[in-house]
């Protein structure tokens, strides 16, 4: 039996890993590798047009799959276009790990072609990030990396010199059991036993959910029933915890509606579960806070905590439901929810006149018709920017749809390469990517890959000739728009010069039928919807103090966006609520 080279050796940890495919660009000094996975039966290599795309799809198959993703950079120019997906992912908290090849061991140090310094260039966005300078250093570099991917939920990157990858591997050692996924983390007793005492002296409790509630959506709804608790959620929050949720009060952020807002400032005592929060001007800082997050480095950077709880939200609350007090009162809760209906009834008043037969289409029309014939267990993939806004008021989660973007690194053109890797995951799943068109263009070279690899993505295109979010914060910030319009294509004429299924929609009345069959064909489809690029509408009542910053006046503007099915479960919720 030959002897393995380290390339070889890699390629069978990846595996043994649970990794299913290595997204990337080939490239010379990537080639022992790319070899070693073209000998591999476990594992398939993904080429894509750009490097970005290839972290960006792996960071997606990592958060739809919660096992390790992986990708892969040629040497210098390569490896550093992986940079922005894998700063997303890392964001993300999907565990991923990144091959940066390089340059011959030999001339690292002396301005090779191509040169640049990997193990430093990453450091930043990953949690781990280091080179193996001698085959002696495989296997156990690579399985620290994966292990640091897998137990901290980021990103680790390995720079490998292309001539190190070809050595012959060391003998081959004792197989080392691979950290492949995550223990909860329980609280201890004493914080356990301060937060009860907390929860029992408020009489207002209001819960802040982020994506740490993945998982936990029947533990926050038994905490909020025995608390009489409203219940806010941030972005990255919502796909799991608004649904089938009574105590439902909205999103607080620049997208927020609802009466989140106010639910977090009125309360007596709120409680972050699981959300890393950026926006501090929407927390409040005259009530008690305690939050709850698996990440310690994560507590208290946002506000001044009362107490700070490191523990998985669903271990907590399995440890603190049982012991605090159940509330008889509902009046905190039944009034915030009342705020929500009468603030969603007023957003729908404003912005569902004609809709239907509005040219240029209203895109919050385009989301709600979307909504409406998307399986229910799509995954919807969105770019940054005006497609936040549909998808965060009009896309309906469930507990098996997945809404997956940029949300906390925020960088454009994201869609399109998270749908490659959601794809890839599961062929027969529905997957549409809510593109913008600033974010298809940018990266629209990997349409291209959907067409190679026959992936039956369904690209919704927004366009609207504009970098539309961008206006918006010009417009707040008191500023003429400049620098964001764009001449585009017939994109739909594009995806079929690229051998797929393409319409371009520019009536309402030929939305419908436009979407059913995108989604009736079995590859790849782009509908091309031609959307209204004044749908961006800042309303009358705005206060000179809310337009000083994007942040403070968002949370009381309305995007031209209505809120969809959102005021349908806002309605029913009332029906428990007694009469004043």
């Amino acid at each position: 039996m030959a002897k393995q080279n380290v390339a070889e050796q890699f390629v069978d940890i990846l595996t043994r890993a649970g990794v299913k495919r290595l997204y990337g660009v080939v490239g010379d000094s990537l080639n022992p590798v790319v070899d070693a996975v073209r000998r591999n039966p476990a594992i398939d290599w993904i080429h894509v047009r750009h490097e970005e795309t290839a972290a960006f799809a792996a960071g997606a198959e990592a958060q739809i799959t919660g096992r390790l993703g992986a990708c892969a950079g040629s040497c210098g120019p390569g490896n550093l276009h992986l940079i922005n997906g894998l700063y997303d992912a890392h964001r993300s908290m999907a565990p991923v790990l990144a091959l940066a090849s390089h340059i011959p061991s030999g001339e690292i140090g002396l301005g090779y072609f191509q040169e640049t310094h990997p193990d430093q260039l990453f450091r930043e966005c990953s949690h781990y990030s280091e080179m193996i300078s001698s085959p002696q250093q495989m296997p156990r570099l690579l399985q620290t990396a994966i292990q640091h991917a897998v137990g901290r939920s980021g990103v680790s990157v390995v720079t490998l010199p292309g001539d190190i990858a070809d050595h012959a591997a060391p003998e081959k050692p004792a197989e080392t059991a691979l950290v492949t996924s995550r223990p909860t983390v329980r609280p201890g007793d004493a914080e356990i036993d301060r937060l009860v005492d907390l929860i029992d002296g408020a009489e207002k409790v209001t819960l802040f959910c982020g994506s740490g509630t993945k998982g936990a959506h029947a533990e926050v709804m038994e905490f909020a029933s025995k608390i009489k608790s409203p219940v806010g959620h941030a972005l990255r929050g919502k796909e799991w915890i608004q649904y089938d949720n009574p105590y439902d009060v909205g999103m607080s952020g620049l997208l927020g509606y609802g009466a989140a807002y106010e639910a977090t400032h009125e309360c007596d005592l709120l409680i972050l579960l699981g959300t890393d929060f950026p926006y501090n001007a929407f927390l409040p800082d005259d009530v008690k806070i305690v939050q709850v997050d698996v990440r310690p480095e994560n507590l208290g950077r946002r506000s001044k905590l009362d107490l700070a709880v490191w523990g998985d939200v669903k271990e907590t609350l399995r440890c603190l439901t049982p012991r605090v007090r159940t509330k008889d009162s509902r009046k905190f809760l039944d009034r915030m929810l009342r705020k929500h209906a009468d603030a969603l009834e007023g957003v729908v008043k404003a912005y569902t006149r004609k809709v239907d037969k509005h040219v240029p289409i209203h895109p919050e029309y385009v989301a709600a018709v979307l909504d409406e014939l998307a399986d229910d267990d799509a995954v919807f993939t969105v770019d940054t920017g005006m497609c936040n806004v549909w998808a965060a008021r009009y896309i309906s989660p469930n507990g098996r749809r997945r809404v997956i973007g940029s949300f906390s690194h925020g960088s454009m053109a994201n869609a399109l390469p998270m749908a490659i890797g959601a794809q890839f995951t599961d062929r027969g799943r529905q997957v549409v990517s809510m593109s913008g068109d600033g974010g298809f263009t940018m990266l629209m070279g990997d349409f291209l890959t959907l067409v190679q690899y026959d992936l039956p993505v369904k690209v919704v295109l927004f366009n609207n000739s504009s970098l539309s979010m961008v206006e918006l914060e010009m417009l707040v910030a008191g500023l003429p728009s400049h620098g964001t319009a764009m001449k585009n294509p017939d994109f739909a004429a594009v995806a079929r010069a690229c051998g797929a299924h393409g319409v371009r929609v520019e009536k309402p009345k030929e939305l419908a039928g436009a979407l059913k069959a995108a989604f009736k064909h079995k590859g790849p489809a782009l509908v091309d919807i031609v959307t209204d690029p004044n749908a961006l509408s800042i309303p009358p009542k705005i206060s000179a103090e809310m337009v000083t910053g994007f942040a403070l006046s968002a949370s009381k503007m309305v995007l031209d966006g209505g809120v969809g099915r959102m005021l349908q479960m806002a309605r029913s919720n009332l029906r428990n609520v007694p009469r004043p």
